[in-house]
């Protein structure tokens, strides 16, 4: 199950290059803030991938829980305000970049109990059982940043609702919804009932589904 991990990976390298292009010619700032999410989601990926590889270590538990369950989701929330509330974005990026530094702390000094990384995919709340906190900052950070995330993409297809010159927008929109939610339940049900081939496919296809809605929202309207 390691290759879904692997395929994730370079998906998201890919979406988040492709981000980064456009907004060295537009400057848009959500699009450099789903960048650095992307670049988040692949570091977590690749550390899924080497973990389920050869097994895993202290140092590559720590960057899949806080790259992958704390911080991903968060910037892709933040992306979202920029889109749709360009003028919230830079206040509410004060505060995420300091949440952000907050998490990077705890789960860097937070104790890990060792014994819990025999398994092909360790449940957070067993690694840092000494330690609850980064536990509970996945469930702090990721919830309702996916929660806003879905519902900023609902009111954008409801606000293109009747518009038939914006139909690739609304698809891709609902396609970046699917993915996402697909990631959620790969990641939720693989990880908590520890079914790797669940979460490691969930998690590739998750991102090729948001990849597939982002190129298909991108399209010109006609």
């Amino acid at each position: 199950m390691w290759v879904f991990p692997l395929i994730a990976t370079l998906i998201a390298l890919v979406f988040a290059g492709l981000l980064a292009r456009r907004y060295s010619s537009g400057r848009r700032a959500y699009q450099i803030v789903w960048a650095a999410a992307l670049l988040m989601y692949a570091g977590g990926s690749f550390a899924l991938f080497l973990g389920v590889l050869d097994g895993w270590s202290s140092a590559e538990y720590r960057a899949y829980w806080l790259l992958g369950a704390i911080l991903n989701v968060p910037y892709l929330a933040l992306g979202e305000v920029y889109l749709l509330f360009r003028r919230a974005g830079n206040a509410l990026l004060v505060v995420v970049l300091f949440l952000t530094g907050f998490a990077l702390n705890r789960v860097r000094t937070a104790g890990l109990d060792v014994s819990a990384l025999t398994k092909n995919l360790p449940l957070g709340k067993d690694v840092f059982a000494r330690d609850t906190t980064p536990y509970r900052l996945s469930q702090l950070y990721a919830y309702p940043a996916y929660v806003f995330l879905l519902a900023g993409c609902a009111w954008s297809v409801w606000r293109m609702r009747g518009k038939p010159e914006l139909r690739d927008r609304k698809l891709g929109t609902v396609g970046i919804a699917a993915g996402a939610t697909l990631v959620a339940i790969g990641s939720g049900i693989g990880a908590g009932l520890d079914v790797v081939p669940l979460f490691s496919v969930g998690l590739a296809t998750g991102i090729a589904v948001m990849f597939w809605g982002f190129l298909r929202a991108s399209r010109p309207a006609t």
